[in-house]
């Protein structure tokens, strides 16, 4: 019988790792119920980035709005947890792309993996075409449509790429904010806006 996929939230030492519901979670495990056949746990799990527990987990997911600075114990975790095929997806809650958490989360992934390791994935990368297709690349947000953050639409999403497979998905767009509501209101939308966060957690089950 499959192992049920579990929504792991990364907890870390700076900064407010907590600062998207748990509402987002759940939204993303119904959709995955809605749409695929994988089997999932229900209840998302938070995990400490510095413990030995990160590495029996194939997704994690990290966001904040603050400073983020890696304890020695959670860079190695982390750099370790990315190199032996894990998947982390990184969101910034600040819709920015020169704000506090953009600054430092992306110095931390040059300690980590080497300058310029970070970079721009093109619009044809599979993961836009995983089970959905977005042909326009990431799709943008309310918070960007609405002039929030620092007032641009980000056409693109960075990433650390490790023997060709994406380990860090990095976005400046707050998806975690915008899927952050009970998945109940979903029938209200004219287009279920979380499907990309399915082809996000079907390409780091599969890929």
């Amino acid at each position: 019988m499959p192992i049920p996929f579990t929504f792991v939230r990364l907890q870390y030492r700076s900064g407010d790792w907590d600062a998207v519901d748990e509402r987002m979670p759940a939204n993303l495990l119904h959709s995955l119920i809605q749409y695929t056949q994988v089997p999932v746990n229900q209840k998302e799990k938070v995990v400490a980035l510095d413990s030995p527990d990160l590495f029996n987990y194939p997704f994690c997911y990290l966001s904040g709005h603050r400073l983020v600075q890696f304890s020695a114990a959670e860079k190695q975790n982390f750099t370790q947890y990315v190199r032996n095929g894990g998947f982390v997806f990184v969101d910034d809650c600040n819709h920015d792309i020169d704000g506090l958490f953009a600054r430092s989360f992306e110095e931390q992934m040059r300690q980590c993996f080497g300058a310029g390791a970070l970079r721009k994935i093109p619009k044809t990368h599979p993961i836009y075409s995983q089970f959905f297709t977005f042909k326009d690349g990431p799709p943008a947000t309310t918070f960007e449509l609405n002039g929030w953050g620092d007032d641009l639409v980000h056409d693109y999403l960075k990433a650390v790429e490790i023997k060709g497979r994406i380990g860090v998905l990095y976005s400046n767009k707050d998806y975690g904010c915008e899927w952050d509501y009970d998945f109940r209101n979903k029938r209200f939308l004219a287009e279920d806006n979380t499907k990309f966060g399915v082809n996000i957690l079907l390409y780091a089950l599969t890929t």
